[in-house]
Formats: C-alpha cells, sequence, structure tokens
C-alpha cells in the first residue's frame, strides 16, 4: 500500500519536471500489444496462485485518448530489503527509458487479480493517490485464470468524480456518503480499451494462427466449468457473510442510538418537570449542563467498507454472469453438433 502512495508521488515529481499538464478527461485507452504481453508475462513469472503482482504503466494523452506505450514492474522485494527505494527505483527506470527515447509519463499503474477479487480499500487509496497526482491515470486489472480459458480479461477503472470529491474531503460518515448520493455503482468507471499492434505484428499473428494445430482451437468449447464456478461462489458467499456482519453492526449502532435518543428525551423532560417544581417554589432553576457530553453519540461503523464490499459482490456476480452465459451458449452449441451428427 504504501509503495503505491509513493510512486504516484514519483508520478508528481515526473509530471512537474517536464511541465506536462493533463486537462482532458479519458474516454478510450489504447494499448500496445506489447504492454499486455509484458503484464502477462510478469504474473507467469511472478504470480503464484492469489499473489498479486503490480506495476507501472508508462505513455501519454492524445486528445480524450490514453495511450499505453510501455510498462515495468514492481519488483518483489521481502522484509529483509530495509535498504530499498521504491520511489528511487521508478525515477531512475523513468529516467533510463526517457535516455533511449521511449515514452517515460507516468500514466497509472497495473494489478492482476484472482477470480475478480480487486475491489478493495488498497485499490481505492492507490487509486485516489494516481488519480489525485495525474487526472488521467487508470488502473488496469488483468485476470489470469480467464485469460488462461481462451479470451483476454484486460479491464481499466478510473474513480467516478464523485468517489473524488469524497476521498479529498475524506468524509466516509453515513451522513455524507448519502449527501453525496453514491452508491457501490457510483464507485468506479470503466474505460474501454483498444489493443493496437503494428502491421509486422499482425502479419507474424495471422502466420503463427495458420500453423497452429486444430486441438489448440478447439479449447475455447471446453465445457468444463465447475472449479471456476464453484470458486466463484465460494468467494461470492465469502463477501455476502461480510455484508451481513456490516449489516449486523450497523443495527446494533442504529438501536444503540435510538436507546440514547430515548434516554435524552427522558433526561430533558424531568429536568423540564423539575425546574417548573423549583419555579413554583420560588427556588432557581438547575443549572444549565452539556446534555452531548452527558451523552456522548456512538460512533456510527465505516460505511465506505461496506460500499466497496457491496461493490465486489456485485463484480462476483457479473464474473458469474458472463462466465455461465458464454458456457449456455457452448452448450447449445454442442447440442446443435451433436444433432447433426
Amino acid at each position: 500500500m504504501a509503495s503505491r502512495k509513493e510512486s504516484s508521488s514519483a508520478a508528481t515529481t515526473v509530471m512537474a519536471s517536464t511541465g506536462g499538464t493533463l486537462d482532458s478527461p479519458v474516454k478510450q485507452i489504447q494499448i500496445e500489444g506489447l504492454v499486455v504481453l509484458k503484464i502477462i508475462k510478469h504474473y507467469q513469472e511472478e504470480g503464484q496462485g492469489s499473489e498479486v503482482v503490480q506495476g507501472v504503466l508508462l505513455g501519454l494523452v492524445v486528445d480524450d485518448r490514453l495511450e499505453i506505450t510501455n510498462c515495468f514492474p514492481f519488483p518483489q522485494h521481502t522484509e529483509d530489503d530495509a535498504d530499498f527505494d521504491e520511489v528511487q527505483y521508478q525515477m531512475e527506470m523513468m529516467r533510463s527509458l526517457r535516455h533511449v527515447n521511449i515514452d517515460h509519463l507516468h500514466v497509472g499503474w497495473y494489478q492482476s487479480t484472482y477470480y475478480g477479487s480487486f475491489v478493495s480499500r488498497a485499490l481505492l487509496d492507490s487509486q485516489f493517490s494516481y488519480q489525485h497526482a495525474i487526472e488521467e491515470s487508470v488502473v488496469l486489472i488483468y485476470d489470469p485464470i480467464k485469460t488462461a480459458q481462451g479470451s483476454l480479461s484486460l479491464k481499466a477503472y478510473r474513480l467516478t468524480p464523485k468517489l473524488m470529491e469524497i476521498c479529498k474531503e475524506k468524509d466516509f460518515t453515513p451522513e455524507g456518503l448519502k449527501k453525496a448520493n453514491i452508491g457501490f455503482e457510483h464507485m468506479f468507471e470503466e474505460v474501454p480499451i483498444v489493443i493496437k499492434n503494428s502491421h509486422l505484428i499482425n502479419v507474424l499473428m495471422w502466420d503463427l494462427e495458420d500453423k497452429s494445430t486444430v486441438a489448440d482451437k478447439h479449447e475455447l468449447l471446453n465445457l468444463s466449468s465447475s472449479n471456476h464456478l464453484e470458486k466463484s461462489l465460494q468467494l461470492l458467499m465469502d463477501r455476502v457473510d461480510d455484508m451481513s456482519q456490516d449489516i449486523v453492526k450497523y443495527n446494533t449502532y442504529s438501536r444503540n442510538l435510538s436507546k440514547q435518543q430515548q434516554q435524552k428525551h427522558q433526561y430533558l423532560q424531568r429536568r423540564q418537570q423539575e425546574n417548573a417544581q423549583r419555579q413554583s417554589r420560588g427556588e432557581p432553576p438547575l443549572p444549565e449542563e452539556d446534555i452531548n457530553k452527558m451523552f456522548k453519540p456512538p460512533q456510527p461503523p465505516p460505511r465506505m467498507d461496506t460500499l466497496l464490499i457491496a461493490g465486489q459482490i456485485n463484480n462476483y456476480c457479473q464474473n458469474v454472469k458472463e462466465f455461465t452465459s458464454q458456457n449456455l451458449g457452448k452448450l447449445f452449441m454442442a447440442e446443435a453438433l451433436q444433432g447433426h451428427n
């Protein structure tokens, strides 16, 4: 988490040194095919199971299009590497790229995900730091499990303007979120991605496709889905359990708040009656007391974590929906092929 904030400060330093200003919003992302291969290779070399790999995205902004032309990974280091400076490493990398005339402007970061489990407070804080430093910054989410099944899963996200305002003010109370009218569906916005390759690379891909075996092409019709669907549903149930615990906490807070309001109201009524009796006897009223100190309101549970859980549940549901719809299409296709035979 600290490395993401430090890297955003490094991005700010580079933008200041180059005198760049990014004013136009990003409506489309154009990413080089080589960058996609580098991200995939990074996970294959250093990612294991649910372990997350991350890296820096480099490129430039053209009108309302963000062009990602290069990237480099964050190095894996342990607690023993106490002297390692993350910011210095990134500055040296970007300085080296600038010396060989390669796009070196910091435009975001990428991260791998495990069955779509990426909606978290760490990602929110990291993307806010990037987007606050460089307005057009994006985060690319790469899903290696979906990609291994035959379809590239690479999505780009940005924080919505509403969520940026909330994060700037750091008002995550229920009243603040209600005033901003923000829900889990208003937290992240997806930006469409276009993968661009040169003509020479396209020719090479066509040549490789002609040389590929027939068996490889039939892997897309694989009907086995139990493992992926089972794991997705298990993660979904875990998040639903977390949501249920948050609901219990909020209900407890509501009951305590209502109980305290009743006690405060009863105290004020008794005090008012006693003052009326003292006044009828010609005695001075009771001295004024700070009722807020006597009845301290209970602290509301953090609602941002609940929104993130709801956003992750929605993401799991979308993944299950996409996966099952694809498999249903395969089943209908297999049934039609079997009918012809």
